[in-house]
């Protein structure tokens, strides 16, 4: 069916795919990753795989979406057909139900926290406080599950209005606003006393930390926090026309993500060095070290409220692509079906989810493979079917597609060179499929260090 809908500007797409790379994976998981990972040495190792690795494969999945104008499934049985290269399309799907199944968990403990906060409930407490009211918080079943649904509708509401009214207008708002919120936050963080200690954990290399596994971890970072390897940018680049700088577009999208990643750690680590905390706290740094630390600060609750809006916006436009790459598969991108299926996918996620959020609570017993039922799908999506989907989307590329093909794809709306194209070309086809198969390996735990 031909392609109905469409972006309707050049910085509405930026926007819209920088805000699905830019979610908890930027600003719930760098942080504390790069706090256990050793700091400066681990962002440097992640900003080289971001660039080598993780640009070319955005710009491969941009091709494909826009050259097939099709959704997840039909891209690769359009570009591919009668082969079975459109399972590729069918993992990716996969993935962003089951990630979103989790995810919108997380999401309601992010508007928790917010209520909890504007309501004076953070206000007071002492540092060792926060730890045991974080998890009074995840186990109460009730609340939680009423969070996570009113996390889900938040976003049926907003994709169910379509590409142009829905996902693009929110982003256009949501993106520009956390930069904002982030930028005022910095300033605040960096004016505490003792900060300097904490910029220097970020931004000063100490490679006697850096091992064989943290570099496998920052390499997997790369990945995950660009949204790569489920197809969502395949999606959202088929709603692109001819005319615009796909290498332009996705150097954009990296450049956000990069600043994103950096100003987390510059509003978080200054202030957990300034009150003599650890930045090696793991995931509860955001939920349980943080909100400890604007306790601490002048107005610090204002400045709490803040980070945790701009956390449920960031939170919001991941969610809004991974259900957009469901919605348009079910709907073969037909706008008058777009509405219904939003409501029956989302409620179907949330669903799914319900024992994901009671896995802190009346489920914390149940185990499966020794894990509860959130770490299980968490370790289904982000160790195999996320590293599995980018693996065959990095073999399918150039070797479904001739270069001649994909060079011609790459040029429409940009002027870029041969040398440009060789050089991306020779880093998707050989060096990412190489990384992403030692992300892989590692991941399922094939290495021992």
């Amino acid at each position: 069916m031909e392609q109905q809908e469409h972006w309707k500007s050049k910085i509405g797409f930026i926007m819209a795919a920088a805000g699905s790379a830019i979610g908890l994976g930027a600003i719930w998981k760098f942080p504390y990753v790069a706090g256990t990972g050793g700091g400066g040495a681990f962002l440097l190792v992640f900003l080289l795989f971001t660039l080598l690795l993780g640009l070319p494969l955005l710009i491969g999945e941009f091709i494909i979406g826009r050259k097939s104008q099709s959704d997840a499934i039909s891209t690769y049985k359009k570009l591919a057909p009668r082969s079975f290269w459109h399972v590729t399309g069918i993992i990716g799907v996969i993935s962003s139900f089951l990630v979103l199944s989790f995810y919108s968990v997380v999401g309601g403990w992010i508007i928790l926290y917010l209520i909890k906060a504007l309501s004076g409930g953070t206000a007071g407490l002492a540092t060792e406080d926060f730890g045991p009211l974080f998890g009074q918080i995840i186990s109460n079943p009730f609340s939680t599950l009423v969070a996570q649904l009113f996390f889900i509708v938040l976003t049926i509401v907003v994709v169910a209005k379509g590409v142009q009214k829905g996902i693009e207008k929110a982003s256009k708002i949501m993106m520009p606003a956390l930069l904002v919120l982030f930028i005022i936050l910095v300033i605040r963080s960096l004016s505490l006393d003792g900060a300097l200690e904490g910029v220097k954990f970020l931004l000063v290399p100490d490679f006697t930390k850096l091992t064989s596994e943290t570099i496998l971890f920052a390499l997997g970072q790369a990945f995950f926090t660009l949204t790569l390897g489920v197809s969502v940018m395949v999606t959202y680049a088929s709603y692109l026309p001819k005319t615009q700088n796909l290498p332009s577009s996705a150097i954009s999208i990296i450049s956000m993500n990069i600043v994103i990643v950096l100003l987390a750690g510059l509003a978080i680590f200054p202030g957990v060095f300034s009150f003599g905390l650890e930045p090696d706290a793991g995931p509860t740094l955001i939920f349980s070290v943080l909100p400890a630390v604007f306790n601490q600060m002048p107005f610090g609750v204002l400045f709490f409220i803040a980070f945790l809006l701009l956390f449920l916006f960031a939170a919001l436009t991941s969610a809004f692509s991974m259900i957009e790459i469901i919605v348009a598969t079910m709907t073969k991108n037909d706008p008058s079906k777009r509405k219904r299926f939003t409501w029956i996918i989302g409620m179907a996620i949330f669903v799914v989810g319900v024992p994901s959020c009671l896995s802190y609570g009346v489920m914390a017993d149940v185990k499966i493979f020794d894990k509860t039922f959130f770490d299980l799908v968490d370790f289904t999506v982000s160790n195999v079917l996320m590293p599995l989907g980018a693996l065959l989307i990095s073999i399918f590329i150039p070797l479904k597609l001739s270069k001649s093909e994909l060079f011609e794809e790459m040029r429409q709306g940009s002027n870029v060179g041969k040398l440009f194209f060789t050089g991306w070309f020779y880093l998707l086809k050989y060096v990412a499929p190489l990384a992403i198969v030692i992300v892989f390996l590692d991941a399922l735990g094939v290495f021992k260090w």
